[in-house]
């Protein structure tokens, strides 16, 4: 059983909006620091956002300003609000959440961005 699903990639023109979401089994987000990673071909996972249990939210420069992370424990769920999308954010986004010493995935999610 997955603990982790995204949902919400697609292909999108540049300067369009997707909103990502991931669905924690349990009650895995309320007491997790949780956040987005993502992959492009050929380089490495980075770090795009995370969000605190105190909802403090830290992001990578490139997204500054463009994405926004948020968090709903009442219903298990975490989002990625991506707006001005770029070529450059073409990638799989993942789901992460640091629960009890360990970083647990999602599966991941497509995101295709066409200039």
């Amino acid at each position: 059983q997955r603990q982790l699903v995204e949902s919400g990639g697609g292909l999108v023109q540049a300067g369009g909006s997707l909103r990502l979401s991931c669905v924690a089994s349990g009650s895995i987000f309320s007491s997790s620091v949780i956040g987005w990673y993502r992959q492009a071909p050929g380089k490495p996972r980075e770090l795009v956002a995370s969000i605190t249990t105190s909802t403090v939210t830290n992001y990578a420069d490139s997204v500054k300003g463009r994405f926004t992370i948020s968090r709903d424990n009442a219903k298990n769920t975490m989002y990625l609000q991506m707006n001005s999308l770029k070529p450059e954010d073409t990638a799989v986004y993942y789901c992460t959440a640091d629960y009890r010493g360990f970083r647990l995935w999602g599966q991941g999610t497509q995101v295709t961005v066409s200039s």
